[in-house]
């Protein structure tokens, strides 16, 4: 049976990551609703907001569960959701976990992403001992694959055909991290 993992709570200069709380609901539905911030994602976008609840109860699933870590990630100068990012599929006996991210698109271009990303994995490979990451993106969503390249994950395949977004088939690459690969950046990322 496994042990619930407790959900972290992360920071960096711009950036606080944390559980999400029922209050994250609104701005949550505002982010899984748009279109445009989906585009590649391999569900629709949402049309109701029971939708977020449900994405919140699920975050504290599994957390109890102790298959992941889901985090709201708050711009530290002003207060606002910009995103989440998470971990999941855990397997404690391979040392193995899943690296995911949604950013509301006014965040893009200022690498929050990387930064968000970054926190996670330090907390990841130092608290969980992982031995590897992975992450998926549609080949299309080059912004992405630069997140990933940046963080130091190689590209390790395409999963041809392995999806429908929007009514269209579409590739996925996989990408890598191993421990020995990771360079966690000089920041300090203090958990509190």
């Amino acid at each position: 049976m496994r042990t619930s993992l407790p959900t972290p709570s992360l920071h960096t200069d711009r950036l606080r990551l944390r559980a999400f709380e029922d209050t994250d609901a609104n701005d949550l539905f505002a982010l899984h609703s748009s279109a445009y911030v989906l585009r590649y994602w391999d569900s629709p976008p949402w049309n109701d907001r029971v939708r977020a609840e449900k994405f919140i109860t699920a975050c504290r699933h599994m957390a109890q569960e102790g298959t992941g870590a889901r985090l709201a990630v708050d711009r530290v100068s002003d207060g606002a959701f910009i995103g989440w990012c998470s971990l999941s599929r855990w397997h404690p006996d391979y040392r193995s976990a899943s690296l995911g991210y949604c950013f509301d698109d006014a965040a893009w271009g200022h690498g929050y992403a990387t930064e968000a990303a970054r926190a996670l994995l330090r907390w990841a490979f130092d608290t969980l001992d992982l031995n590897r990451v992975q992450a998926e993106t549609d080949t299309r969503n080059l912004a992405s694959a630069r997140v990933l390249e940046k963080l130091g994950f190689e590209r390790e395949g395409t999963l041809r055909e392995d999806c429908v977004v929007n009514g269209e088939v579409s590739d996925s690459w996989v990408y890598g991290l191993i421990r020995r690969e990771w360079q966690p950046s000089s920041e300090p990322v203090p958990a509190h």
